[in-house]
């Protein structure tokens, strides 16, 4: 240890000589020297030896900081408002399935207003511009269906005669027809070739079961013209012909008839006059498929007033009621033509001679009275046809 101080002493002394001897008028630098301490093994790296996994955690923690402050830009970015207009689709449904698919950010908002039809988002643009995507490819227009229904009633022995007119100005003989049966469910096919045809009048009415009958009828049948000429000819009797229009899957509804009045009473004891609806109803839905064909769901509801029932508070009459319901696949154009709801009718008559059918005593050997009971079946033709811009 003295030596290397007497080293350090002499060249210190040596430097500062030169240094003076050179530029006087420059201070002598201070020249200081320190021992420094040997790596110790455990800082020392050798290049050949593989990292720790301490190491290898620090440096997987370094490279997901910026990944972490990237996903965060999100938080902190400065958000957007748009306002998108619909045509055809309700802002209302739009707006819950976008909220409810969790199509925003966690700072995104988006309101309908139903007035004027209007969707307000406030998000990031990223965000915005998949929602405009999403209203694209929905808000169009929906397709919309005519159905022309005709409701005939047809006596029962002109049923059959009916039935063999359908078909005659069939262009194409290859057409099979559909007939069965709800009761028997026995449904198949006869062709025209040799020019049969579908009666669709049921076998038999008991009155513990009342079936009916289905059949189709292609587009190129004249069917008006032979409903028109049965009209004419007095054997049936076209009781309404409505025209509907309606969207794809929504349903289309008529009714004809009255409404019965009778009596109720509340829990005061006291009666108020209320009304029974006996109308005829047809319940028409129908489904577009991508072929252009239809599904259609027919609900048919036939009530008539039946007996008059005496009440505590007074009379009420009971309602007669017959119903169809029924899904059918039909091409577009084709008609459908349900049957099997029968309509009793009795109605007194009275036959006499002239001025002696009405004298006392002997005026009945003059006049004759009788009932006229008529039976006769309720048809309805449906026809659908997908409406085309």
């Amino acid at each position: 240890m003295r030596a290397k101080a007497f080293i350090m002493v002499v060249l210190s002394c040596v430097v500062s000589n030169s240094l003076a001897n050179q530029s006087p008028s420059l201070p002598p630098p201070s020249i200081t020297l320190s021992q420094t301490e040997p790596r110790s093994k455990a800082t020392q790296r050798d290049p050949f030896s593989l990292p720790s996994p301490e190491s290898e955690k620090a440096q997987a923690n370094e490279k997901k900081i910026p990944l972490i402050k990237t996903s965060d830009q999100s938080l902190v970015a400065e958000l957007t408002s748009e306002l998108i207009t619909l045509k055809y689709a309700q802002v209302s449904d739009l707006v819950e399935l976008i909220d409810g698919a969790n199509m925003l950010s966690e700072r995104g908002l988006i309101n309908a207003d139903e007035r004027t039809n209007t969707m307000l988002v406030r998000d990031l643009p990223i965000y915005i511009n998949a929602v405009k995507q999403i209203v694209r490819s929905l808000d169009v227009a929906v397709k919309q269906v005519q159905i022309e229904a005709r409701i005939v009633t047809v006596d029962e022995g002109q049923l059959e005669e009916l039935g063999v007119r359908w078909g005659l100005n069939q262009n194409n003989n290859s057409r099979n027809r559909i007939a069965g049966g709800i009761e028997v469910n026995n449904l198949d096919q006869s062709s025209l070739d040799d020019r049969l045809n579908v009666n669709l009048g049921a076998t038999s009415v008991n009155a513990a079961s009342v079936a009916f009958r289905l059949a189709t009828l292609g587009s190129d049948v004249l069917l008006d013209l032979e409903l028109s000429a049965m009209q004419t000819e007095a054997k049936a009797e076209v009781i309404s012909r409505p025209k509907l229009m309606t969207t794809n899957k929504q349903a289309a509804y008529i009714e004809q008839g009255s409404e019965i009045p009778y009596f109720e009473s509340s829990e005061n004891g006291a009666s108020s006059v209320a009304f029974k609806k006996a109308v005829l109803s047809l319940k028409v839905t129908p489904q577009i498929l991508s072929d252009d064909r239809l599904i259609l769901d027919l609900s048919v509801t036939q009530d008539r007033p039946g007996n008059v029932v005496k009440t505590g508070s007074g009379e009420a009459v009971a309602i007669n009621t017959q119903r169809i319901d029924t899904q059918v696949l039909v091409n577009n154009g084709q008609t459908v033509v349900l049957g099997g709801i029968y309509q009793h009718s009795v109605t007194d008559a009275v036959d006499k001679v002239p001025l002696f059918g009405d004298l006392p005593l002997i005026g009945s050997l003059f006049r004759r009275s009788y009932q006229n009971i008529a039976k006769s079946e309720l048809l309805i033709f449906v026809t659908p046809t997908i409406v085309t811009e």
